[in-house]
């Protein structure tokens, strides 16, 4: 594993009690940050505190990302538990279901889009001004090769992650002079839990357009972001990395 220096910054992770998440916490505690896991799940948040008990300093937090009283409530949390904010990953996300756009309900496809990108514009409006005023943040969006492509039947997850990076892209432009860089991440399929939403069908449709043949590794993932919210990571901003094993045509 390549050292990446994130000794002394301090670090929030939504969606980090599993998955791609819960990878991204471990290898920020590995290069040195503290680090507090958002999360509605309150067992696996335990869990996973467990888990990364004795690999650096962690703190875990109850919210619904999708609610903005509770992610200002756990903004406030991780500012007494951390003393600032340094990096802000907004990771928490749900596929939704596979069903055709016109067979979609518009309660499926409201909660998709109030966790996929509400989400992120909720925890990204409460920390970012705290990164003005010291003057140096990293925010990276995890957004989906979905969101460049989209992908049949499922229409909702398509077009929250298009306009996550359609907000990663404004906000980098927003905070280009303040010190604060945005960036975001696009993976081909990575085989979390969160494949427990996904029928078969549409897993190897997802695993059919990948050229390497395989899903993506939750470890791959996370040493993207752990560069990305680096120091050496200075002059990119607004920008959208691939992580697909190859689908990724543009």
């Amino acid at each position: 594993m390549n050292q990446i220096d994130l000794a002394g910054r301090k670090a929030v992770v939504t969606g980090g009690a599993r998955g791609i998440g819960l990878a991204i916490a471990e290898r920020l505690l590995a290069s040195g940050a503290e680090v507090s896991l958002w999360d509605m799940d309150a067992h696996a948040l335990d869990a996973a505190t467990k888990r990364l008990v004795g690999k650096g300093a962690v703190y875990a937090t109850v919210v619904d990302v999708a609610d903005a009283a509770s992610v200002n409530a756990a903004c406030q949390a991780a500012i007494g538990q951390l003393g600032k904010i340094d990096i802000l990953v907004n990771n928490a996300g749900i596929t939704g279901p596979n069903r055709k756009t016109w067979e979609y309900s518009p309660e499926d496809w409201r909660k998709v889009l109030e966790v996929d990108l509400t989400g992120p514009f909720l925890c990204t409006r409460a920390i970012v001004p705290r990164m003005i005023k010291d003057g140096y943040g990293r925010i990276v969006n995890i957004a989906s090769i979905a969101g460049k492509e989209g992908n049949p039947n499922a229409p909702a997850y398509s077009a929250a992650k298009a306009g996550l990076i359609g907000l990663t892209k404004s906000l980098g432009k927003e905070l280009a002079g303040t010190g604060v860089i945005v960036n975001c991440v696009t993976p081909a399929a990575v085989e979390t839990e969160i494949f427990k939403q996904m029928t078969e069908e549409h897993i190897q449709y997802m695993l059919s357009k990948i050229p390497m043949g395989r899903f993506g590794k939750v470890e791959e993932i996370a040493a993207l972001v752990a560069w990305l919210c680096s120091e050496d990571c200075s002059f990119s901003t607004g920008a959208v990395f691939d992580i697909s094993g190859g689908r990724a045509t543009y």
